[in-house]
């Protein structure tokens, strides 16, 4: 009866965290002056317009462009420098190494707008605002940190031992890196690579301020939809529905070990 009980409040707790998805869903499949004439709990009249112009207007469908390029390049940049970091934390120790490591993290805790007025004065005087390259380096600052700490506890789960048989052996630090280490880490890489890649799609103030109109993402984009009769609520909409759907397949990738990646590798 207990366990009976114990279901039937998750799939409740499960229900309740839908509402706002099954409403946005509602709201997609529907004309704009559908939403503003009546409440209803479901589309009376289907209409997959808002969906269509998604995906035929260039200022939408670019967006979504845009956000994956700079995504993408991010997630690289931030893997490519914080793998080697996290190796160094993980098997040396050097002086002020413990408080360094804290440092970093304290990157991730600062409000991004701290640091939206210095980036913006050097992009411009570097000419790149409104640049790929720009956001995804901006993005490296929260990023970076992050995976560090987080590869860093996988990477102390794996004995120094297989460090040292390896260059006994005749492996160069190179190979052994690539050939031994990553594959023992993978899990990790994934979870970091999982990580990276939501915190720089979801992100706003950074996206909207370095960017104008050629780098322009989604999230953007959808903080400036508005028209001489207001807001279009189903457009709107519907580029959420879309916008879940990238950060819901990376999870599903990565399911099995993101409990390891919430507690930065140490369980």
């Amino acid at each position: 009866m207990g366990v009976r009980k114990k279901t039937i409040a998750l799939c409740l707790y499960f229900a309740l965290l839908m509402i706002p998805i099954y409403w946005m869903l509602n709201m997609s499949l529907r004309s704009n002056a559908d939403i503003l004439s009546a409440f209803a709990l479901y589309p009376s009249d289907l209409t997959f317009q808002n969906y269509i112009k998604v995906f035929t207007d260039p200022t939408w469908y670019s967006g979504y462009i845009n956000s994956m390029i700079y995504v993408s390049m991010n997630t690289i940049i931030s893997l490519s420098f914080a793998l080697p970091a996290a190796y160094a934390f993980s098997r040396f120790k050097f002086l002020g190494d413990g408080q360094m490591f804290f440092w970093l993290l304290t990157n991730r805790m600062a409000p991004p707008a701290v640091f939206l007025l210095p980036y913006f004065q050097f992009y411009s005087t570097m000419q790149m605002i409104d640049t790929h390259i720009a956001v995804a380096l901006a993005h490296c600052l929260f990023n970076v940190p992050l995976a560090v700490w987080i590869l860093e506890g996988f990477m102390t789960g794996i004995p120094r031992e297989i460090d040292e048989t390896a260059f006994i052996d005749g492996y160069s630090f190179p190979r052994f890196f690539i050939t031994i280490f990553l594959p023992l880490i993978r899990a990790g890489v994934g979870v970091t690579a999982f990580f990276c890649f939501m915190f720089s799609w979801v992100e706003l103030l950074f996206a909207r301020t370095l960017t104008v109109t050629e780098a322009k993402p989604i999230v953007a984009t959808m903080t400036r939809t508005i028209s001489a009769t207001g807001l279009d609520w189903g457009l709107m909409a519907a580029a959420g529905i879309l916008t879940i759907i990238p950060g819901a397949l990376v999870i599903w990738f990565v399911r099995n070990h993101l409990a390891k990646g919430f507690a930065l590798g140490r369980v």
